[in-house]
């Protein structure tokens, strides 16, 4: 179940990056329906098996590390979203920079399960 979860989030981390890039240059292969179904497919399932595996494995949602990552995932969530909305060019490239950062994190502490994993 890890090692699905784990690939899962590589892939949806690539998903993003190359949605991203299309996104900042403006590509109409942002228009097609697997784009926009696809990402959706693939992060739902990789929360459920995060549900999946914190209930197998009794985590309890008040350590400290997944609450981290739980914040990590909402500020990637949000800075994803204002990547593939935002109108001007240098917002979506915040918007992406800030987003990698976070996942950054989120792949940091999940790893380490060290909230400060730097």
């Amino acid at each position: 179940m890890k090692s699905l979860h784990t690939m899962l989030a590589y892939l949806t981390v690539i998903g993003f990056v190359v949605r991203g890039l299309w996104s900042i240059s403006g590509s109409d292969q942002l228009n097609h329906k697997w784009v926009k179904v696809v990402p959706h497919l693939v992060d739902t399932l990789l929360i459920a098996l995060g549900v999946a595996m914190t209930i197998q494995l009794s985590l309890s949602l008040s350590s400290d590390w997944l609450i981290a990552k739980l914040l990590g995932l909402l500020a990637y969530i949000g800075f994803g979203v204002l990547t593939m909305r935002a109108i001007t060019k240098p917002v979506k490239l915040l918007g992406f920079g800030a987003a990698l950062l976070s996942v950054s994190y989120i792949f940091s502490v999940a790893f380490s399960r060290n909230v400060w994993p730097f």
